[in-house]
C-alpha cells in the first residue's frame, strides 16, 4: 500500500512501443495491399499505398532510433 492508502500503480507502458507496432502493422497492410492492386490494375491506388509504406518505414526507424536511444514513453 502506498502512503495515501492506495494499492501501488501499474508502471506506464511506452507510446513508443506502440508506436513501432502499429508502424510495422502499417507496413505489411500497406505493401500488402500495394501487391494486390498492382495485379488488379490499379497502378495509380498501388503507388499510393507503397508511398504510405515508404512513409511508415521512416517513422519506424525514426521510432526504433529513439527507443534506443533512451528516451521515455
Amino acid at each position: 500500500m502506498d502512503e495515501d492508502g492506495l494499492p501501488p500503480r501499474a508502471p506506464p507502458r511506452s507510446a513508443l512501443t506502440l508506436r513501432l507496432w502499429l508502424a510495422g502493422l502499417g507496413i505489411l497492410l500497406n505493401v500488402g495491399a500495394a501487391v494486390l492492386l498492382a495485379r488488379a490494375d490499379y497502378p495509380f491506388l498501388a503507388v499510393v499505398l507503397a508511398l504510405l509504406a515508404a512513409g511508415l518505414v521512416v517513422d519506424l526507424w525514426w521510432v526504433a532510433h529513439r527507443k534506443r536511444r533512451g528516451d521515455p514513453g
